[in-house]
């Protein structure tokens, strides 16, 4: 019966078992699940929707953070994907961490604001079924962006009730949900929306933000199958407080929620088409993705163009199409129980425009770069896990990419083709060394895909000078030792020593507002994960992951250590359930000190915000009162140190830290009803 509670190797929106994938979701708290006998590594798990429900969140993209050790926060407007740190990395948007939702995948290839790039605005938290994570590269189903894990989006095929929920808060937040199920004779359509209205406590600027998302599933059950085919439509439109500097505040030129350029901010929307349809033998997914995005920033202020500013121009316009055809086999191997998976996976990319425009109070002054880009990839993969006695399992997976690009710039001599190859190995054993200990040992290889316009690039657009083209694939590689207790509705925990090697490192670079290809890396570090029943309406979890991460080449002028490289992580909850009608949740986040510079000379300061909230139900009703950053803090939830120019400053700049403030203490109420 284990098996029925997790998903924890597809791609897809679906359960798998011993003897292939099965219908029905049954897990609603994921975190109070055992997993001991279920799964490959003491670091992957799944997330259920009552988990999702219990806690308080400032942004959508916070139910990542449910993922141990997981950071999400951000530097500029809330319109924009979030800012994501795990296992040492500065995931940048999703540089090494992919994220797939119902088999549609979330990072974006070549993309106008960063590789990998991960806007997770347009997920509707009521709307999430499930969550399967793994960290590290050990399941042969992760291919790009994968080495230091993944996530796996499920999304509801029916409500459970309609509901209409209206939230209110401090700073003109405004949000309304609402879902409900049709039914078509035997099959259901499920029909949910999202508004959201915010201004955001900024004293120069109103984020004005305007989110609109709409999510529509048709569900068919037969026999011995099930189809879903599902619509999402997401529309937004911001302003931007974007990082400032240290010695603007401190010198009285702004406050701490004060911005340089109040002109900044963006547009994105996103639509999607996709079916999957499963059997216990197969499934199949293709979606269809129209993605947009218009983003203005600037992290310079007057060092490049001292009249006009270095405000600039990012934009993505682009069409995806893909796919996965899974089979699932299952049976007797001698003495021992084979599953096998194996799969083929592809993806086009039709990127109609990736440009870098210069601006000024939004308006275009000159391009940079523009290009035109089309990426096709498709990938073979094999994945078995054996029983080979009651208590000792191994499994073993290939996986085979392919990549080809073409690029189309504006500047002929960046323009060209490029295709690359990488094959994949992962392997790993487990013991189970009584009905409550689990034992784990894994390898695997993975790989990230670089930005298509460094594969082929021949001339800097800016300096004129000439460019080294970077490799269209770059391999990846970890190894996990981990271990995880359980005992159902009283404590489970998990601990893992894990270490990972980068042949390039995708770093973010501040005052370009884009990612680069860098050195090689290493990381390794501990996590620890428990979670504590004290009573069965009592209960607490603690995360703490510890990272130690350097570069493994040397470079002119340039320390070891990996700038933006966050060590330490912890959170602390507890979940009170007071009586049939009262329950509440508070919650601890704790950052270390972010590493600045490659010498580690400079360092942020840490990071502490506690959440909590308060719920009543009664019949079919429900009020909410949460309190997001309780005592106030004024930590910082990103820090860069870079070269920035104010007026009056030298013509090379001031190197500084930049720094976006946590918002300040918000309380937001909430009603909901369910028919």
């Amino acid at each position: 019966m284990k098996y029925s509670i997790l998903c924890l190797s597809l791609l897809s929106s679906f359960s798998v078992f011993a003897d292939g994938p099965h219908i029905e979701r049954v897990v609603v708290f994921g975190k109070q699940s055992d997993l001991v006998g279920d799964s490959i590594s003491a670091s992957e798990g799944v997330i259920g929707a009552g988990d999702i429900e219990r806690r308080p969140l400032l942004r959508a993209g916070e139910v990542l953070e449910f993922v141990p050790g997981m950071v999400v926060t951000q530097h500029s407007g809330s319109g924009k994907a979030n800012q994501y740190f795990l296992r040492g990395f500065n995931l940048d948007h999703g540089t090494d961490f992919s994220i797939n939702i119902d088999g549609m995948p979330v990072n974006m290839r070549t993309h106008g604001h960063g590789q990998g790039y991960s806007d997770l605005n347009f997920i509707t938290p009521e709307f999430i079924q499930q969550i399967d994570y793994q960290k590290g590269p050990y399941r042969a189903t992760q291919g790009d962006f994968s080495v230091a894990g993944s996530a796996n989006f499920a999304l509801v095929s029916a409500f459970n009730q309609p509901f209409a929920k209206v939230e209110l808060g401090e700073n003109g937040f405004l949000r309304s949900v609402a879902a409900t199920n049709l039914t078509l004779g035997q099959d259901n359509l499920a029909v949910g929306a999202e508004w959201q209205t915010y201004d955001g406590p900024w004293t120069d600027i109103d984020e004005d933000i305007n989110k609109k998302n709409v999510f529509v599933r048709y569900r068919q059950d037969n026999t011995d199958s099930r189809l879903h085919i599902t619509f999402m439509g997401y529309d937004n439109s911001w302003n931007a407080a974007d990082q400032i500097p240290r010695r603007a505040v401190q010198s009285g030129l702004i406050d701490e929620l004060g911005s340089i350029d109040t002109t900044l901010g963006g547009e994105s929307d996103r639509y999607s088409l996709s079916l999957n349809w499963q059997s216990n033998d197969w499934l199949v997914n293709a979606y269809a993705v129209q993605s947009n995005l218009n983003l203005f920033s600037n992290f310079t202020y007057f060092l490049d163009n001292p009249d006009s500013g270095d405000q600039f121009e990012q934009v993505d316009d682009r069409q995806i199409y893909g796919g996965t055809v899974m089979r699932f086999f299952s049976g007797p191997m001698g003495s021992a129980h084979v599953h096998v998976k194996t799969g083929i996976d592809f993806r086009i990319d039709n990127i109609d425009e990736v440009g870098l425009y210069r601006t000024s109070a939004r308006v275009r002054q000159g391009a940079v770069r523009v290009d035109n880009a089309s990426e096709y990839s498709v990938s073979a993969f094999y994945e078995a896990d054996v029983t080979l006695t009651n208590r000792l399992s191994a499994h073993a997976g290939i996986r085979h990419d392919y990549l080809s690009v073409d690029v189309n710039s504006d500047i002929a001599a960046n323009s060209g083709e490029d295709s690359d190859t990488i094959t994949s190995l992962k392997g790993g054993i487990s013991y189970i060394i009584d009905d409550a200990w689990q034992a784990y040992f894994n390898l695997g290889q993975s790989f990230h895909s670089n930005d298509a316009r460094g594969a082929v690039i021949s001339i800097d657009p800016v300096s004129g000078d000439a460019a080294e083209p970077v490799d269209m694939l770059v391999r990846g590689e970890g190894a996990e030792l981990g271990l995880r207790v359980a005992k159902y509705r009283q404590y489970n925990a998990s601990w893992a020593l894990w270490y990972l090697e980068n042949d390039s490192e995708l770093l973010f670079v501040g005052d370009a507002g884009n990612t680069e290809a860098s050195r090689a890396s290493r990381r390794w570090g501990v996590e620890f994960s428990a979670y504590y029943w004290f009573t069965a309406n009592l209960t607490t979890d603690l995360e703490i992951a510890w990272t130690e991460s350097t570069f493994t080449e040397d470079e002119a002028g340039e320390g070891n250590y990996i700038d933006g490289s966050l060590p330490v992580v912890a959170s602390l909850g507890l979940n009170w359930q007071m009586n049939d009608n009262w329950r509440t949740d508070v919650r601890v986040r704790y950052f270390g000190k972010r590493t600045l510079d490659s010498f580690k000379q400079r360092e942020s300061d840490t990071f502490t915000v506690v959440n909590t909230n308060l719920v009543y139900e009664t019949g079919n009703w429900q009020a909410s009162v949460s309190v997001l950053n309780v005592f106030d803090s004024n930590d910082h939830d990103i820090d860069y140190l870079y070269a920035s120019r104010l007026p009056g400053e030298p013509e090379d700049g001031v190197e500084d830290v930049h720094y976006h403030p946590i918002e300040p203490r918000m309380l937001r109420g909430g009603i909901s009803y369910k028919f």
